[in-house]
């Protein structure tokens, strides 16, 4: 009995030794708690650091972000220069113009009868365009004409009497206040009649200028009256009042305006071969030449007035159109000064400060290298050091690369 009541009691006896699954439970709710506090703390480095140093901070915990660029090969420049013989010293931009236009309009006012032209019509010097009402003008015009009538007869009446007077006065027949008065009347008559003659002039001219005619050869752009409206040169009376009738241009007179840059005007002169490319036709290269550097600067733009005339006329040159310039070197002269180097498209160079970058892409990241730029050659960018022929440079969106970044090549 004392034995089984000792067993009874050792059975109902609490154990106070720790246990190893409550040791357990405890290690993990540290672990997680430590991670809680890591992760706010990545958080808190995220906000806080800035943008240009988190990279270098976080590159080893943070997945690589791979940018997408374009690239282009370098391409190698002879040494005797001969792929740039003839090459392009400098680029401008501009537009065709016509130095021999006008707006055809009548000398007088009136309303306009009809209109014998429309626009893309060629003309000829002296066509005529356009006649105006001439009814008012018809009508001075037979005014004028019977007032020199009506002062010949009176001269042709007043001459006889005049030299039978004259005769009379020199046989002393008749005194000579009465010679006096008969030659103040003929020389009245004579005067009456150059009068009416200049009237009937005027009258005759202002007939002749209710007819509009072209004063050159050309093509009309702008037909801008219809018959029916009031046309005058001062632009008198109601606001709808037209002051032309069309725009004719000289088509053989076209040529290019552009602007070039004050710091390198000194890359232009007169008779300089140029290469002309239409905005609206980029497949298309006129050749030309530069006609003159126009003697005055725009100081709010720091440009030269550069005229270039077209050496090839083609049907496809129109007024207005934009156009680039490229003024090309002499091939003599290309071959001596013109450095050997590579060819880049401009879009791979970017600046810093005053320094000239680009990026060489090597095992899919991008290398910073400075550069030496020459000039502007019809093919590309020429650099003269930095770069060597044959590496793949970054073209496009060079200003957001860092040097090391990784990069992917855009298909």
């Amino acid at each position: 009995m004392v034995n089984d009541k000792s067993e009874l009691l050792n059975a109902l006896r609490i154990d106070r030794a720790p246990q190893p699954v409550a040791t357990r439970s405890t290690r993990w709710s540290v672990m997680a708690v430590g991670a809680v506090m890591a992760a706010a703390l990545a958080g808190v480095a995220w906000f806080a650091i800035p943008p240009r140093t988190l990279p270098a901070f976080a590159s080893s915990i943070l997945p690589a972000q791979a940018q997408a660029v374009r690239v282009a090969v370098a391409r190698s420049l002879s040494t005797d220069n001969s792929s740039v013989a003839g090459g392009a010293l400098l680029e401008a931009t501009g537009y065709v113009v016509a130095r021999r236009a006008a707006t055809v309009g009548p000398k007088i006012a009136g309303r306009i009868k009809d209109v014998l032209i429309e626009e893309g019509m060629h003309v000829e010097q002296g066509q005529v365009i356009a006649h105006l009402d001439d009814s008012n003008a018809n009508a001075a015009l037979g005014q004028a004409e019977a007032a020199f009538d009506q002062s010949q007869t009176a001269a042709s009446d007043a001459r006889p009497a005049f030299e039978r007077s004259e005769a009379l006065v020199a046989k002393g027949l008749i005194s000579r206040e009465a010679f006096d008065t008969a030659r103040a009347n003929y020389d009245q008559t004579q005067s009456a009649m150059a009068v009416s003659r200049a009237a009937l002039a005027v009258a005759q001219q202002n007939e002749n200028d209710t007819v509009v005619a072209s004063p050159f050869a050309g093509v009309v752009t702008v037909k801008a009256a219809q018959a029916g409206e009031i046309i005058s040169p001062q632009a008198a009376g109601a606001g709808f009042t037209r002051t032309g009738i069309a725009t004719i241009v000289d088509m053989d007179s076209l040529e290019v305006d552009v602007d070039v840059n004050e710091n390198f005007i000194n890359r232009v002169r007169p008779g300089q071969p140029c290469t002309v490319t239409l905005n609206a036709y980029s497949d298309l290269q006129i050749p030309g030449h530069v006609i003159a550097v126009v003697p005055t600067a725009d100081r709010s733009k720091a440009t030269l007035p550069v005229r270039v005339a077209f050496d090839d006329r083609d049907p496809r040159i129109l007024p207005e159109l934009g156009a680039r310039v490229a003024f090309l070197a002499d091939a003599k002269k290309t071959q001596t000064t013109l450095p050997v180097g590579v060819t880049v498209p401009p879009d791979a160079i970017t600046t810093d400060g005053d320094l000239s970058v680009l990026f060489v892409i090597h095992d899919g990241r991008a290398e910073r290298r400075l550069v030496k730029l020459g000039d502007r050659a019809t093919a590309g960018q020429i650099v003269l050091s930095g770069v060597s022929g044959g590496e793949t440079v970054a073209v496009g969106g060079v200003d957001r690369l860092a040097d090391g970044a990784k990069v992917q090549i855009e298909p």
